[in-house]
């Protein structure tokens, strides 16, 4: 394998780790309100307590993959990184400040006890999630889809543009399939009420979002896939049926592995769609980004590789460990009373 194919499946790798964990951590604050509503004031903040906690030892390190790949873009496909991050500016600037609304949320909804703080707050989480879930469906379609980028490697198009009814369909596929994911991650980790009722949820939300991801696998395969990857369009549905009768029998466990299975299908169907592209150019062919024209020289690819041999097993042994670390299934009896300050 030519050493600019190897870092663009190290870029589909990242990416499809990145939406297999931060996807349901996008599910768990988009399904907080709904699953954090209990019968008096003092439940209600537990179980939303409960429901935030089932991510809280995890969400920071499933952001770390984002980094990477944004890294990984940078350093190995500069002209990609340019193109993308300057005509995509204004979706791609949103997510950024969502994250950073959601990150702050996160961090300081229990340094206060005060309920309308923490309702703040718990808006931030929401607003934080929603928004990159949508979006990063949004994007991805379009970058698979194509966008007018000149003979200058410059995107022409405007902000409306981007907006067409197969990325509509894209960023509706992410947020239906990142509340599954995340509704079946809340099941898993929780015991008791939240556990009974993130079940159920999950049960509601199967049919809706297997037929956005349907529809939404079926459209890129017909428009940009190859022959080979009907097999990802078919495994990927498959997998998330199969993780819908898992979600009603109440196996959890499987139904996670159902819908991680079809992120990873998704992600990676994306990607081959795409390839040897890296932005297809809608003006024209000629002026697409390939894989070799937007990738660094031979010699910055060898040096970055041996830095990631280096540290990438530190880093997945270092987030498998806490994950290993925070297995145990939360109910509503393990969150104490609140330690925040007063206002």
């Amino acid at each position: 394998m030519a050493t600019p194919e190897f870092w663009f499946v190290l870029v589909t790798v990242l990416f499809v780790g990145y939406f297999v964990l931060e996807g349901f951590d996008f599910g768990v604050g988009m399904l907080m309100p709904v699953l954090g509503r209990g019968a008096r004031a003092e439940t209600t903040e537990k179980r939303r307590r409960v429901v935030l906690n089932t991510i809280g030892p995890v969400w920071d390190g499933n952001e770390v993959w984002l980094i990477t790949a944004g890294g990984v873009l940078f350093a190995a496909f500069p002209e990609w990184y340019a193109t993308l991050f300057s005509g995509f500016y204004l979706p791609l600037l949103l997510i950024l400040v969502a994250l950073i609304l959601r990150i702050c949320a996160i961090e300081y909804r229990g340094k206060i006890d005060d309920p309308v703080w923490r309702r703040r707050c718990d808006l931030g989480i929401g607003i934080g999630s929603w928004v990159p879930a949508v979006l990063w469906g949004v994007a991805f379609a379009n970058i698979v889809r194509g966008v007018a980028v000149d003979e200058n490697k410059k995107v022409v198009s405007g902000l409306l543009d981007l907006l067409t009814p197969y990325a509509l369909l894209g960023g509706a596929t992410t947020a239906l399939l990142f509340l599954f994911h995340g509704a079946v991650f809340v099941a898993l980790k929780t015991s008791g009420d939240v556990h009974r009722d993130a079940s159920a949820l999950a049960g509601r939300l199967a049919l809706p979002a297997t037929a956005a991801t349907g529809a939404f696998a079926l459209w890129t395969q017909l428009a940009h896939g190859k022959t080979w990857t009907w097999w990802l369009v078919g495994g990927a549905v498959v997998a998330l049926l199969a993780a819908v009768v898992a979600a009603h029998a109440g196996r959890e466990g499987w139904a996670f592995l159902g819908t991680t299975v079809t992120i990873v299908g998704a992600v990676v169907l994306l990607f081959a769609s795409l390839f040897p592209a890296v932005l297809p150019s809608t003006l024209d062919p000629a002026w697409s980004l390939t894989v070799e024209n937007a990738s660094s020289s031979a010699y910055t690819l060898r040096v970055m590789g041996w830095a990631t041999v280096i540290v990438a097993p530190v880093v997945l042994g270092y987030q498998a460990w806490t994950y290993w670390v925070f297995r145990r299934r939360l109910s509503v009896a393990d969150i104490p009373d609140s330690i925040g300050l007063a206002r």
